[in-house]
């Protein structure tokens, strides 16, 4: 919709938001998995230099965690998980009114050049 550096951090934002989102889920649903390790998505030190280099595209990586493991040799906890599946959609719901602040200036800005 718009190649603006700033249009465009906030879709790779809301791509590594949602990816992480998709992870939560997913290390949620193989909470009692014997030896499944938990998996943690990363892309706000890419975006961030991305948009120093006055690029914005950035890609979420997903890579395993590294934290102790239960008895069964799980490492997911509920608690980490739950605060940051809260956090992602604060972040998620704060860059989905940005986009939609961007669509609204330009539709206004649109109507007075017309």
């Amino acid at each position: 919709m718009f190649d603006s550096v700033t249009s465009v951090a906030l879709q790779s934002a809301l791509d590594g938001l949602s990816l992480r989102q998709r992870t939560i889920a997913n290390n949620i649903a193989n909470i009692n998995t014997p030896n499944y390790h938990a998996e943690k998505v990363r892309f706000e030190d890419a975006l961030a230099q991305s948009i120093v280099h006055g690029d914005g595209h950035a890609t979420a990586t997903t890579a395993r965690s590294l934290e102790p493991t239960n008895e069964n040799g799980n490492n997911v906890n509920l608690d980490q998980e739950t605060l940051s599946n809260i956090d992602t959609v604060l972040r998620y719901q704060f860059a989905t009114q940005a986009v939609g602040g961007e669509a609204t200036a330009l539709r206004a800005a649109m109507r007075t050049n017309s």
